[in-house]
């Protein structure tokens, strides 16, 4: 799992960090809301952790930025000093998940965490998942459209499955790069344009099917999935 954390104290942010990483969770610490907005909105990540109180601003107004530029729901949890019941309100009426108060006891705060990815994580513990349409079987790795078996290459399964995994969200190329390929230095981008178009033939991937792959301009690729009747985009 990877983790995004708004802390403008680095001693703070140090030993959370520290913490997650001993459970083998990546966490990225971000000491203002510019640069936290900055990488949530280019990277992926699986979980957010914001404080109330930082230099340009406050987690809250973070929070709802977040939730009005993200197209997919993440999990947001609010670790902060700021614990009277109005303010815990406030954050979760503004879309956070879970609120926590500073000091936040380490097994506490992981056993919330755990929580909040069994609950909105996708399911990978499933054999099958079921899209519309299209079937993933993640043991055998491999996908059917209405119960016809697709030809695919182990990179394309990759691909398909990360990309229904995480339906609805924008995903940069940096992102496919690193998270299907594995790489995290720069390379030909065209290694995802090409595997993109090529997707878009084999899975079918149109209006009938009820699903499309959109190119958002300069910044990367959306699953989308469709009304049959309308062929509006579905929202969350």
């Amino acid at each position: 799992m990877r983790i995004a954390l708004l802390e403008d104290e680095q001693e703070q942010a140090q030993h959370i960090k520290t913490l997650l990483a001993e459970r083998n969770y990546e966490c990225d610490a971000y000491p203002t809301g510019q640069a936290f907005i900055s990488s949530v909105l280019h990277r992926s990540y699986d979980l957010l952790i914001l404080d109330w109180q930082i230099p340009d601003g406050t987690g809250l107004e973070v929070l709802k930025v977040v939730r009005a530029q993200l197209s997919w729901r993440i999990p947001v949890v609010f670790l902060t000093q700021r614990d009277s019941e109005q303010d815990i309100v406030q954050a979760l009426d503004a879309g956070a998940d879970d609120y926590l108060s500073k000091p936040a006891r380490p097994a506490e705060l992981l056993a919330r965490i755990n929580a909040l990815a069994r609950r909105t994580g996708p399911e990978a513990e499933k054999e099958v998942l079921q899209f519309g349409p299209f079937s993933i079987n993640t043991q055998l790795r491999t996908i059917a459209l209405n119960d016809e078996p697709l030809t695919l290459t182990d990179k394309d399964f990759d691909l398909t499955l990360f990309l229904f995994q995480n339906q609805g969200r924008l995903l940069t190329r940096e992102v496919l790069l690193e998270r299907v390929w594995g790489l995290t230095r720069d390379i030909n981008t065209r290694t995802v344009d090409t595997h993109m178009s090529r997707l878009r033939r084999r899975l079918g991937l149109n209006p009938d099917n009820g699903y499309r792959i959109k190119t958002i301009y300069q910044r990367g690729y959306r699953l989308e999935a469709l009304n049959a009747m309308t062929n509006e985009v579905i929202q969350d």
